[in-house]
């Protein structure tokens, strides 16, 4: 049985390279590990989400409809108006007993922008019941 002490005349060389070996097993580990734990951890809150309902538009002659064009015009029973002078108009008509409804028509090209503040601006009004009116014929298909 023979043992090599050193001294044998012929050195090995210096391995300045890194074992990576090492570190891979553990990467592909720790991928397994998320890979099993990550759909068990992912939860979602249990919701009773909405139906869609139709329900056929009730045309009185109290309701306001304000229509937004794709630019961003406001009309007011198909008058034209600013949109700086829309919220003295809805807390004015907010006061009348009953209280009107107000019903969106909104191009469909309308920036959200537009309409968005339309809403704000009728509850800022105090007006409690808004509806959008929509083409039924219209379908948009998921993209």
């Amino acid at each position: 049985m023979g043992m090599s002490v050193g001294g044998s005349g012929e050195e090995d060389a210096v391995n300045s390279t890194i074992n990576t070996t090492p570190l891979v097993d553990v990467m592909l580990v720790l991928l397994i590990i998320f890979l099993i734990t990550i759909p068990v951890v992912t939860k979602t809150v249990e919701l009773k989400l909405p139906t869609i309902s139709n329900e056929a538009t009730e045309t009185k002659p109290e309701n306001i409809v304000i229509e937004i064009t794709k630019d961003g015009k406001t009309y007011w029973n198909q008058q034209l108006i600013r949109f700086d002078g829309l919220l003295p108009r809805v807390q004015q008509v907010a006061g009348i007993v009953p209280q009107p409804e107000i019903h969106i028509r909104a191009d469909i090209d309308a920036r959200y922008e537009f309409v968005g503040r339309v809403v704000a601006t009728a509850a800022r009004g105090g007006i409690m019941k808004v509806g959008f009116i929509t083409d039924p014929e219209l379908r948009v298909l998921p993209k």
